[in-house]
């Protein structure tokens, strides 16, 4: 299955397509693409480790190795740790692997 998930992450005005694919509904591949040089050093990353087991990734006896490589990067980098684009490309990864239903996330801030 495959998942594409279009990421507008907010107020530094980058926006980034995350590709998720699995041929076996476990293991997934990541194509990140992003004009933010941190997400494309994170996505260098992912790239790293896939494909990506994502029924160990989503498990509970662990990190989700996508947050945890994130979470280092952005707070090395000194970027925003709330950055939306990990959880989206964890989000990607659980729909291609059948672990999550396609459905939007919407986060809305009014002040």
């Amino acid at each position: 299955m495959d998942a594409k998930v279009k990421v507008d992450a907010g107020i530094c005005g980058f926006k980034t397509i995350i590709t998720a694919t699995s041929e076996d509904s476990m293991n997934v591949d990541l194509k990140v693409v992003s004009p933010c040089e941190i997400i494309k050093g994170l996505a260098a990353q992912y790239k790293e480790i896939c494909p990506i087991n994502a029924y160990q990734d989503i498990g509970p006896k662990s990190e989700s190795q996508i947050l945890n490589i994130s979470r280092k990067v952005l707070v090395e980098k000194g970027a925003c740790e709330a950055c939306v684009v990990p959880t989206a490309v964890c989000k990607a990864m659980y729909v291609a692997a059948g672990l999550a239903l396609p459905k939007d996330i919407k986060i809305e801030i009014k002040q």
